[in-house]
């Protein structure tokens, strides 16, 4: 089979190591508490900033977050090393900036997922996504972005929708926990 994942807030837990970052930055203690509640991706508003501040600080923060010790799900890279081993074909597909495409493949190759060059998608906006979704033919694809993945529907692929606090509205599998990831196949 052919699976395809994003990474951030999908596969790693991107937001939350950013708002540990901004409480960092900013010298706050803004609590997880107001995190878990966030309804939006962006994360700004929780620190009191601007959406133009919000911007402006997750564009200089940039590299600290998405190259330090931002941790993966647990289970995660279990669950993709599996499905390598059993011999489906991963692909990784990220909206990640294109000038960081590279270090993002080496990034995630270093954190333990299995990474084949050729599957890896970087450096497209999210409307792009879909296209190459569907080039792919693939047969499960897992994002956090209801966007992404509303335009799925009536396709052939099957589509799960990461848990996370800004996605509740869409109705879709939903994956809580990567160690469950096996069951949500059936």
């Amino acid at each position: 089979m052919k699976f395809g994942f994003d990474i951030d807030d999908t596969l790693i837990d991107l937001r939350r190591h950013a708002f540990r970052l901004y409480n960092k930055k900013l010298n706050r203690a803004v609590g997880e508490d107001i995190f878990e509640k966030i309804p939006t991706v962006e994360i700004h508003e929780a620190f009191g900033l601007t959406s133009d501040e919000g911007s402006e600080m997750w564009n200089d923060s940039m590299k600290d977050i998405y190259f330090t010790d931002c941790p993966s799900f647990d289970g995660a890279q279990q669950v993709l090393r599996k499905l390598a081993e059993q011999g489906h074909e991963i692909y990784y597909i990220t909206s990640r900036p294109k000038k960081y495409c590279a270090e993002t493949r080496a990034w995630v190759k270093a954190q333990g997922f299995p990474v084949v060059d050729a599957n890896f998608y970087c450096g497209m906006e999210d409307h792009e996504k879909i296209d190459i979704i569907k080039k792919l033919e693939l047969d499960v694809y897992v994002d956090d972005k209801p966007a992404v993945l509303n335009t799925l529907a009536g396709t052939n692929t099957k589509v799960i929708v990461k848990n996370q606090s800004y996605n509740q509205q869409v109705d879709y599998i939903r994956l809580v926990n990567w160690h469950e990831f096996g069951a949500l196949l059936k």
